[in-house]
């Protein structure tokens, strides 16, 4: 074997590889775009079609249906195919769905719309921070796949500028054309990203795979001394099944994951898509809440940047329970704020925090599973996920009406508080480290 692994893990940064980030970057971002639009959609859609909080609640749930189907089939399709394929398709997907959602003429129309939406945002996430993470060196391997990650930071920024700039002024249809052509002309130059070498040397192309290292050592004006040989080993069974994610081998990492995506997802998109319907509900104007959302967004930026240094100084385990942590104590202090200082202070913390952890999960995700079951186990984990972020948003709503509308927010936060805080602690107690070792080290 080449030794592939071995010649990266020992690579710095090069022209390649933060080539490769941008342009998965970019995609990422546009996702993010899309998902930040709903939640200004369903501000304005509520009122322009006078639907009620249960079709608002599926409306925002519909994407992430499709989204747990789209994570689940891709992670095994990037195993099986790779992973520059599943990236590629699944953006055109998202971009074609977010585009004609602009055109729905009524409300199941746009419910299917949504659903391929999310199918293809589902997809794409777990095959871009799979391609990231093992591009990348160990000893910047959490921080690139943060980096990756912050693109949703400038997605959600461009969302809730549409949302409060455009909106408003063209109605909600402009927010689903704004990001789709961009979308999908990232796509287009996601033609030129190599596949993952590892998986390559997986697949027994180590002349490919070697091609590329090649390439990127010279990038980095490295020599290569390792030792290698002419025997190529033609692996035909690249991938595992799903019930190969419960075996003896991974069955740890696997619960740790599930529990870390689906409670993330729950409680993160059990704010997130409602803040300013939530707003409104607090006496905030349509165009005030898009307002505090936008500043609360750029919050995210300082949690992405704190916690890709942290990750690569104190280890993935501290960072992810202390953001969560710090998530669950700002939803608590969220949900009672009562005045608009402390909206905006205390909604900066949690955007702060939610995005740090999110940054973190995605770093720590692929490094749990070899190569062979990297892409499958992370989509697995995302889909599971995906159910959270499929139920809180009708959860929300059911909470909010039964309570009304002051103590109704309140407890929407409480239990968003709890969710937070479980876990941290199932994090604490049974997730490993996995800061400074090679992704082979890991999965033996």
């Amino acid at each position: 074997m080449l030794n592939i692994a071995s010649r990266i893990d020992r690579l710095p940064s090069t022209p390649m590889l933060r080539k490769i980030l941008f342009l998965c970057g970019i995609g990422w971002l546009f996702d993010a775009m899309d998902q930040g639009m709903v939640s200004g959609v369903m501000a304005a859609i509520g009122k322009d079609w006078a639907l009620s909080t249960g079709q608002l609640g599926m409306l925002g749930s519909s994407a992430m249906l499709g989204m747990i189907l789209g994570a689940a089939l891709s992670g095994m399709a990037a195993d099986k195919w790779g992973r520059r394929a599943v990236i590629t398709v699944t953006l055109v997907i998202y971009g074609l769905a977010s585009g004609l959602s602009g055109f729905s003429v009524n409300y199941p129309m746009l419910l299917v719309l949504r659903f391929l939406t999310g199918f293809g945002l589902g997809g794409e996430l777990p095959a871009a921070s799979t391609l990231v993470s093992e591009f990348s060196p160990t000893k910047i391997r959490g921080r690139n796949v943060i980096i990756l990650e912050s693109f949703w930071a400038w997605g959600w920024i461009c969302a809730a500028l549409v949302a409060y700039l455009l909106i408003p002024v063209y109605g909600w249809r402009i927010g689903f054309w704004v990001g789709a052509v961009p979308a999908l002309f990232a796509a287009y130059l996601r033609r030129v990203v190599p596949e993952s070498p590892r998986y390559l040397e997986l697949l027994g192309k180590d002349k490919e795979a070697d091609e590329l290292i090649c390439k990127m050592e010279k990038e980095a004006g490295v020599t290569n001394t390792l030792e290698s040989s002419d025997t190529e080993e033609q692996i035909n069974n690249v991938h595992v099944s799903f019930a190969d994610l419960w075996s003896k081998k991974y069955i740890a990492s696997t619960i740790v994951l599930w529990v870390i995506w689906f409670g993330l997802n729950f409680g993160y998109y059990g704010f997130v898509l409602w803040t300013p319907t939530l707003l409104i509900g607090k006496g905030f104007a349509l165009v005030k809440s898009f307002e505090f959302t936008l500043i609360m967004c750029i919050a995210q930026l300082p949690g992405y940047a704190s916690a890709a240094y942290l990750v690569e100084k104190i280890g993935r385990k501290k960072v992810l329970v202390v953001y969560l942590l710090g998530t669950a104590l700002a939803a608590w202090l969220f949900g009672h704020a009562g005045t608009v200082n402390q909206v905006l202070i205390y909604g900066c913390l949690l955007y702060f925090f939610s995005l740090g952890a999110w940054g973190c999960t995605y770093a720590y995700t692929p490094e749990v599973y070899p190569t062979i079951a990297r892409a499958s186990g992370s989509g697995w984990a995302a889909a599971f996920g995906r159910i959270g972020a499929f139920i809180a948003p009708m959860i929300v709503p059911v909470i909010y009406s039964a309570y009304g509308k002051a103590a109704g927010y309140t407890n929407v936060f409480i239990m968003l508080t709890v969710v937070f805080v479980v876990v941290a602690i199932v994090v604490g107690v049974i997730g490993k480290e996995t800061m400074g070792k090679s992704l082979e080290e890991l999965t033996d």
